[in-house]
């Protein structure tokens, strides 16, 4: 069967390892035509904007697409494009596997989890006010008057909207994931015990969905901190985690550090009828045309897009390709072989394709 799928290079080293995954899709055989599209910083000068319209097009019409990663400035400059693709194509689940591959270098062996972020609200609405602007002082003197806890009149303020039909929604997608994978719980992360009225009603709808799947997939719930804590000495107690948007960022870097680093970690953001995959590592642009960083987050995350479109065959060999190569420990970068002599970004790809063959 045939897909199209758009296809977005990124920023700094994006197009490096976003390449290299493609050549790996490729020589699996499954017949993918690519429409290249680009965002971020290369193309405010041709769009004036990181974000054109004509990419989020480009995906809305394949519904699939693949991207690397995208530069976001530091407290000042634009938005985050990944936010923005998120929000306007209401990608509310951020899917984001967790998997240890022997080889890597890590403390731990018996990881094998997988965290669903919820992806529209809470702090990453981006619902922000500027501190000593006009409106943010209208704010602050509306909640004084309607709160026993005051602000200072000098703050700068984030909304963290939280609502049943968003919870609802990615505690379902946590749970029927978990029945598609032979996954056997579902974990609420929550701050409940603090934020009643935002994570509680997060936790709420989690405790009514999972009544919908009793005696199929089992579910608990654990506060965020003390999963924290609980992950780095337990993780194997863990299966697949639900999370409001702050936690589920915080807590698949944690869960990729266990795996052996962001370079192993694949992503994946998924609507009801658009999915997009990406690694969760950022752009490095200090890297940037080096043939250094390792591609091995993006190429997983090929594999999910190809499982996706229904190519599992595919997803697995691919899958198993990268499991052999990091393993025989031959053809890997720095990452992998920071005492030995590493090959580049290029040379690992092509090694995941000789392991196709």
């Amino acid at each position: 069967m045939k897909h199209t799928v758009t296809f977005i290079p990124g920023d700094g080293i994006g197009p490096e390892v976003a390449n290299a995954a493609r050549r790996c899709i490729d020589a699996t055989g499954v017949d993918i035509q690519w429409e290249e599209v680009i965002c971020g910083e290369a193309a405010i000068k041709d769009y004036g904007t990181p974000l054109p319209e004509a990419a989020l097009e480009s995906i809305r019409k394949n519904k699939v697409a693949i991207k690397g990663p995208i530069t976001t400035p530091v407290g000042s400059g634009f938005r985050s494009v990944n936010v923005g693709i998120r929000q306007a194509l209401d990608l509310y689940a951020c899917l984001r596997p967790a998997k240890y591959y022997e080889g890597a270098h890590t403390r731990y062996r018996d990881v094998d989890l997988v965290i669903v972020r919820e992806n529209t609200e809470d702090l990453y609405a981006g619902i922000e006010f500027e501190e000593g602007d006009t409106e943010t002082k209208k704010l602050i003197d509306e909640i004084n008057a309607h709160s026993q806890r005051k602000i200072l009149p000098d703050s700068g303020i984030s909304i963290k909207p939280i609502s049943i039909t968003a919870s609802r929604r990615i505690a379902r997608f946590a749970f029927d994931y978990a029945l598609a994978n032979n996954r056997k719980k579902v974990t609420c992360v929550h701050k409940a015990n603090i934020m009643k009225y935002s994570d509680g009603l997060f936790l709420s709808c989690a405790r009514q969905v999972a009544k919908e799947y009793e005696g199929k997939v089992e579910f608990n719930d654990a506060i965020v901190d003390n999963l924290s804590m609980q992950l780095v000495k337990a993780p194997e107690n863990f299966d697949v985690l639900v999370l409001p948007n702050l936690y589920g960022d915080i807590i698949s870097d944690l869960c990729a550090g266990l795996i052996g680093g962001l370079g192993i970690a694949p992503g994946a953001n998924i609507g009801d009828k658009i999915a997009v995959f990406e690694p969760v590592h950022g752009s490095a642009p200090k890297y940037r045309g080096q043939n250094k960083v390792n591609p091995t987050a993006t190429i997983l995350s090929g594999a999910l897009m190809l499982k996706h479109l229904g190519e599992y065959d595919a997803a697995i060999r691919l899958e198993n390709a990268v499991s052999k190569v990091i393993k025989e420990a031959r053809f890997v970068t720095y990452d992998f072989r920071p005492a030995g002599a590493p090959v580049g970004t290029k040379e690992m790809a092509e090694a995941v394709i000789n392991n196709l063959k």
